[in-house]
């Protein structure tokens, strides 16, 4: 009996839908919680390649969110313990694992030969990187996100609208699950709601999850979806860049002081705090480019100087080059 008797079945799937699953390369960009419901969900279904990217190592304060891992598997790369696991649950697809981390400068290689890409990273910075890679490749992404008590799956690019749609302005806070903690549970819905979009993309589904966003709610115990087929482009957006793509034609600000960070971004940048930065803003043109450690701090200040400075202005989330 084949392993995938029971999907095939569904009216939605069929031969059709399976083979479409056989031929597919799909990107996991992170190994973490979210990755450790949609992982063996994907090789489960018989995603034919699947590539898993994550620079981190595995900690024990992941194990009660990233159900992949055991006490055994800490301080071994997440990427390559998730591979191993999704290996065992099927010997028929092929699995990359990579242990690095996506970022601006490595996003077109990494994805060039995606079918589809999945955002399961906890880093707005590669969130929006992947966004605006997938919207100009054309290559869909279901993007997610779990914080707290709550969390969202979204798919976009490929002939929907961007993240930056959805999201146009910098976020309130840099929190993330390590700051802001978050419970196991509402990570794994969000993680298996991503592979559920993922499959339905992939084998044509009708509606397309493109274009739809799921939210949930553990507080109320709520979930609900909207579409945002028709939400615009913001007509300003700053991208993410790496320190290693800025140049001596740049004006490399460096938000952060000698005390956070001891090495500045980059050799070139000029210390200046981002209360100072439009009495400051040194009278160029070009790039500007600005540096904080997860980004955030760069955007409010893109966001507060774009009107004075005349080029373009590029943003350096340091702790993910």
């Amino acid at each position: 009996m084949s392993r995938y008797v029971r999907q095939m079945i569904l009216p939605e799937m069929g031969e059709t839908g399976q083979t479409a699953l056989s031929l597919a390369h799909v990107l996991v960009i992170g190994a973490g919680g979210l990755a450790a419901s949609a992982l063996p969900l994907l090789a489960g279904a018989g995603v034919g390649r699947i590539t898993i990217v994550d620079g981190d190592n595995v900690d024990l304060s992941n194990l009660h969110r990233q159900t992949m891992f055991t006490e055994a598997d800490q301080g071994r790369p997440k990427a390559a313990v998730a591979a191993a696991r999704c290996r065992a649950i099927n010997s028929e697809i092929n699995i990359d694992a990579l242990a690095e981390t996506l970022t601006p400068a490595n996003v077109a290689a990494l994805s060039k030969a995606a079918t589809l890409v999945m955002d399961c990273a906890d880093s707005y910075a590669v969130s929006y990187t992947l966004s605006d890679h997938c919207f100009k490749a054309g290559t869909p992404l279901i993007t997610g996100s779990a914080l707290g008590l709550s969390g969202y799956a979204a798919g976009v690019c490929a002939g929907a609208p961007s993240l930056r749609a959805i999201f146009p302005e910098a976020p309130q806070n840099a929190a993330s699950c390590a700051t802001s903690g978050v419970m196991g549970p509402v990570v794994a819905m969000i993680g298996a709601l991503q592979a559920q979009m993922a499959l339905a993309v992939l084998i044509g589904q009708t509606p397309s999850p493109l274009g739809q966003m799921v939210p949930f709610d553990a507080r109320s115990m709520r979930s609900s979806a909207f579409r945002f087929d028709g939400a615009p482009e913001p007509v300003q957006g700053f991208t993410f860049v790496t320190p290693e793509m800025l140049g001596t034609e740049d004006t490399i600000i460096e938000l952060r002081d000698a005390e956070e960070a001891p090495v500045a971004a980059h050799p070139n940048a000029q210390r200046i705090a981002p209360q100072d930065l439009k009495d400051r803003l040194p009278k160029a043109d070009g790039r500007l480019a600005l540096c904080c450690a997860t980004g955030l701090r760069a955007w409010r200040a893109a966001e507060n100087t774009h009107e004075l400075w005349p080029g373009e202005i590029v943003l350096v989330a340091a702790s993910a080059s």
